[in-house]
């Protein structure tokens, strides 16, 4: 039985693809810090649906803390390492830069230190499409310059980026980065767009509207993206050989980035709609200018993705967006 190391499986991403690795006959062990940036109530229950299946074990600490990772990943011993805890949010950053820092800078040493010692057949790291920045030319490609981060939190996973490329060069460690766009679904963080829009209209409060409703994002739900992991774990960089079309593999490491999205724009007022019709409710809507360290666009390029797997994320925002509601009901009783 193939082992995998996750991080961050108690967090919206980790515990839907660990959740996947289970059902498709992987042994799981899971690692996160339980931190309070959103309720930990919401993670203890993500934990425990997964500590229903034998094959999932999971140990509670930070990553920081380099002598309890160390000890759980040489128990463990994973064949492969996907890294997706991080100090998460945008807005966040800005208020509490320091957090990004320890979580999303030493804890990736951490993770990378071990991934090295234990020469695993594959690492894999979460990176996010706010590294693109200032950049305005779309849809983003991973082969485009992306110089201009606008967020310490984007600065903090382009500095992973960074990190990984080196070690991958130093050390020989098989790295994939992916840049993940938006991603929503059921069990989702209470700070992304989507779940406060939707407590506030049942709520009837007000929802924020930034920049005036004239905002784009590539919604990816979030099924899709942990398939789309699934497959790049068989998508090992190596050599030239390892290479396909248009491949952002890097000539001297083996290290590639691939973005996760779903090859398309949707106008945030769109998306206000689609709530508002699964919801059978009006929002009430208060527009406001852009916030400090948003962009106003977002739009991957899926194609390396799915050069590399045959697969490509496709869910329509609104049955998307009706998966998420229904589950928000039954989960809030509301």
């Amino acid at each position: 039985m193939r082992r995998i190391l996750v991080t961050g499986t108690a967090g919206f991403i980790g515990f839907h693809l660990a959740r996947l690795l289970l059902a498709e006959g992987f042994r799981v062990h899971g690692y996160d810090g339980m931190t309070d940036y959103y309720d930990v109530a919401l993670k203890r229950r993500r934990h425990a649906m997964l500590l229903q299946d034998p094959n999932f074990s999971a140990t509670e600490g930070m990553l920081e803390d380099q002598a309890l990772f160390d000890r759980v990943a040489d128990e463990f011993a994973p064949e492969v390492i996907v890294h997706l805890a991080a100090q998460a949010g945008v807005r966040y950053s800005v208020e509490n830069p320091r957090a990004y820092l320890d979580a999303n800078v030493i804890g990736s040493f951490t993770v990378m230190e071990a991934a090295r010692r234990l020469k695993v057949a594959h690492l894999m790291m979460a990176s996010t499409s706010s590294v693109y920045g200032a950049n305005e030319e779309m849809p983003f490609r991973e082969t485009d310059k992306a110089d201009r981060q606008l967020t310490i939190y984007a600065a903090t996973k382009k500095a992973n980026e960074s990190m990984g490329h080196a070690w991958a060069h130093v050390h020989g460690l098989p790295i994939t980065m992916f840049r993940f766009f938006t991603v929503y679904g059921p069990w989702g963080r209470p700070d992304l767009a989507l779940f406060r829009f939707v407590e506030a209209i049942l709520e009837d409060r007000p929802i924020e509207i930034y920049n005036h409703g004239e905002m784009w994002r590539d919604f990816t739900y979030v099924d899709d993206l942990v398939r789309a992991i699934r497959l790049l774990i068989e998508a090992v960089p190596g050599g030239p050989e390892t290479a396909v079309e248009e491949d952002s593999l890097s000539p001297a490491a083996p290290f590639r980035i691939v973005n996760i999205g779903n090859s398309d724009k949707v106008r945030l007022l769109d998306f206000v709609e689609a709530i508002e019709e699964s919801l059978g409710r009006r929002a009430i809507r208060s527009y406001l200018p852009m916030q400090v360290g948003d962009v106003p666009a977002t739009w991957a390029d899926a194609g390396l993705l799915q050069r590399l797997t045959g697969y490509r994320p496709q869910t329509d925002i609104r049955d998307g967006i009706a998966q998420f509601v229904s589950w928000y009901r039954d989960y809030t009783g509301k």
